[in-house]
């Protein structure tokens, strides 16, 4: 052996274990509002703290929040792929587009955008079967109104709200067939002043349960000002309702982001799209107000569980649109395809679609 060897072999032997293990896998996240919305971003950082609690120096995180969606997105999401980052989720419908470009030009890195419906052999999507969650709270919703109105705040045009708005919907009036359903479309995710305003306006209009679609806990304070109901979106938001708080239908992401992680790490990552829902864990509804009667309580946990166990799907027809046409045939329930495209209303809705 030389000596050059010899020395070479020596100060190998007398590294710290962690200068000789391999380097931690760069993970990257991109979020269109702030960790602190107490909504949708706030449980996806979640799940990346949950993913670095798993694997600990395995995996170097790192996130991005307030992203518009857009051009700034793209910029985003390159200088992640730029930093060497290995795997990036990119978690807004609207930043579909710029992650498909970028993941065309970095081959070798692993993307995953939630809510979207563009793959490639280094893209995949995922989503939370938030539609499930919705149907539920539409049962609680049409079980507690005295009014026989509820309100709606939606973000956006996209099949994701439109689909959760028909939930709603479903929901309410399997079991108050006198139910009408008002939306008020904020065009924003994340905007405290603006879904407080919408929360208001829908109030005004005879709504005593507020449903929302939007990231930040201010419909449901202003619910619990007037008096009336609300509901909480993506996270557990029960602190911020008091007795207004009627359920949270809640993401968890941190199951797909670690199996997704391990996947990745074992080669045997490929790209699909990823629905996950009550049966998954992906989505819970927690904290249902103790003001229901023993006999809602009940409905609202039959529901829970008919739909955990795949006895019952919410968009099982026969379902007709707000034009009387036939969309779902009696005893078929729609696909995964057919849902991500939906753009109408359900017979019932009296509410328009903006154009």
């Amino acid at each position: 052996m030389s000596l050059i060897r010899s020395l070479a072999l020596s100060a190998a032997l007398t590294l710290p274990v962690s200068a000789m293990a391999e380097d931690p896998m760069k993970v990257g996240f991109v979020y269109v509002g702030p960790i602190g919305d107490h909504g949708w971003s706030y449980q996806h950082d979640l799940g990346r703290l949950a993913l670095e609690e798993h694997f600990g120096d395995q995996v170097e995180t790192t996130y991005v929040e307030n992203v518009n969606e857009g051009a700034d997105a793209e910029r985003t999401i390159r200088r992640l792929a730029q930093a060497g980052n290995e795997v990036i989720f990119t978690t807004s419908f609207g930043f579909m587009n710029p992650t498909a470009r970028v993941a065309e030009q970095f081959p070798d890195t692993t993307f995953l955008h939630a809510t979207g419906y563009k793959r490639a052999d280094n893209l995949g999507t995922y989503l939370s079967v938030t539609y499930e969650g919705r149907y539920v709270t539409g049962v609680a919703a049409g079980l507690v109104t005295e009014t026989n109105t509820l309100g709606y705040i939606a973000s956006f045009p996209i099949p994701e709200v439109i689909r959760d708005i028909n939930a709603v919907y479903l929901g309410a009036s399997s079991v108050n067939p006198d139910i009408e359903l008002k939306v008020v479309w904020a065009n924003t995710w994340f905007d405290p002043a603006k879904e407080a305003d919408a929360a208001n306006a829908l109030m005004d209009q005879g709504a005593d349960v507020i449903v929302q679609h939007t990231d930040s806990p201010a419909p449901l304070m202003a619910a619990e000002k007037r008096g009336n109901w609300g509901v909480g979106q993506a996270s557990d938001m029960r602190k911020f309702g008091g007795d207004a708080h009627l359920l949270s239908v809640v993401n968890d992401w941190a199951p797909y982001y670690i199996d997704t992680v391990q996947a990745v790490m074992d080669g045997d990552w490929a790209p699909s799209d990823y629905w996950g829902g009550i049966s998954e864990d992906v989505i819970q509804v927690v904290g249902i107000s103790d003001r229901l009667t023993e006999e809602q309580r009940a409905k609202v946990d039959e529901v829970i569980a008919s739909i955990d166990s795949g006895e019952f799907h919410p968009f099982t027809g026969p379902l007709k649109d707000q034009d009387g046409e036939l969309r779902v045939p009696e005893g078929e329930a729609m696909t995964n395809e057919q849902l991500a495209g939906m753009d109408w209303y359900v017979e019932g809705m009296t509410a328009n679609l903006p154009k």
